[in-house]
């Protein structure tokens, strides 16, 4: 058998192309991208089970705020264009100026991997969903996200196209609520298993399971009694709205 040097089989790549491996070969994914390059690592699939993990994640960070006390309602929307909107009056998302990051916690949390209160139990003793994670994932894979934040009497505003903020956290006004109001679209290149075009394209919208959606948040809902939890189907004319 006729052998063959490391300097030959570093000449001959696949197909007996040369293909030199070096520094230069390792790829260094940066803030979000790791989401968008592997999404099945994040949410296992981008059919229709990862597509409602999306979902299952937003709704995880208000169920969370209930089981620290902090909020006793959830509101799951279904809305036209395949937009999900998910409300809580919990304490709402911290707005201030993150001493690590320099930017807004809201804009950290939103666009950084585990970045978020569940790593320090002083601020949540209990939690589910990915720890960290959900909301930058769930950001990540979406066409266009916003999260509305009322705390402290103001309401303060962030937008997103495909995990990157348009602008900086603003006040846009005064608020005597409290809690946190997350809207999303799913991004239909990232979907495509799930009926997206592989392409992309505005006109879009998912498919989202009502029965699906209802069951589980049923389920979950067991974890916080006493919290009143509102699934709403706002899709066509005729609204279908289920109390849990």
């Amino acid at each position: 058998m006729a052998k063959t040097t490391g300097k030959d089989d570093k000449k001959r790549g696949a197909g007996g192309a040369a293909k030199a491996y070096d520094a230069s070969s390792i790829t260094v994914l940066e803030g979000l991208e790791p989401v968008r390059k592997r999404p099945g690592m994040y949410i296992g699939t981008t059919g229709p089970d990862g597509l409602h993990h999306l979902v299952w994640e937003t709704f995880d960070n208000a169920r969370d705020e209930a089981m620290a006390n902090r909020c006793d309602e959830i509101e799951v929307a279904l809305l036209p264009d395949g937009y999900v909107r998910v409300a809580d009056n919990g304490n709402g998302i911290p707005v201030g100026i993150h001493p690590k990051t320099k930017v807004s916690a809201l804009e950290t949390i939103m666009t950084t991997l585990h970045a978020g209160g569940k790593f320090d139990h002083n601020a949540y003793k209990v939690s589910g969903g990915l720890h960290g994670v959900g909301a930058s994932v769930v950001n990540a894979l979406s066409e266009h996200s916003k999260v509305v934040v009322h705390q402290d009497g103001g309401m303060h505003m962030q937008e997103y196209k495909i995990g990157k903020p348009l602008a900086k956290v603003k006040k846009v006004g005064a608020s005597r609520e409290h809690g946190t109001i997350v809207l999303f679209k799913p991004d239909a290149a990232i979907f495509s298993a799930a009926g997206g075009p592989a392409s992309g394209g505005k006109d879009w919208i998912p498919e989202w399971n009502w029965e699906k959606i209802v069951t589980h948040l049923r389920q979950q809902a067991y974890l916080i009694k006493g919290v009143r939890v509102r699934v709403i189907d706002a899709r066509s004319s005729h609204t279908r709205i289920y109390f849990i």
